[in-house]
């Protein structure tokens, strides 16, 4: 079985509010859950001391369990030291600018 870290919503509509719950991987986003290990409030400004709530012994005994966390979920909990923090790119290799686009920069820059 595979666990994930993940994001349930609950709130109502326009007032998001969502549960940090350890679940199966198969199973439903707002679905069966094994464990809430926490709660983020997006309303909440970035500083307030409730926006993000972690039971730290709960999800470092999830990690070593073998459960993953989710993009978001683990940002949140490299920010409170539980894990390390996952390597994100400023810029999608997607979207940036094509080779003959980047030889007429050069070019313009070289000029």
């Amino acid at each position: 079985m595979s666990l994930k870290i993940r994001l349930a919503r609950a709130g109502a509509h326009k007032r998001p509010f969502y549960h940090i719950v350890i679940a199966d991987s198969r199973s439903p986003r707002d679905g069966r859950f094994i464990e809430k290990v926490g709660s983020y409030n997006p309303m909440l400004p970035a500083e307030h001391a409730d926006r993000i709530r972690l039971q730290n012994e709960r999800i470092t005994h999830w990690l070593n369990h073998g459960a993953i966390a989710t993009d978001r979920v683990a940002r949140f909990i490299g920010n409170a030291g539980l894990a390390p923090m996952p390597a994100y790119r400023e810029q999608p290799v997607q979207s940036a600018p094509k080779k003959k686009a980047q030889e007429r920069a050069k070019a313009a820059a070289g000029a």
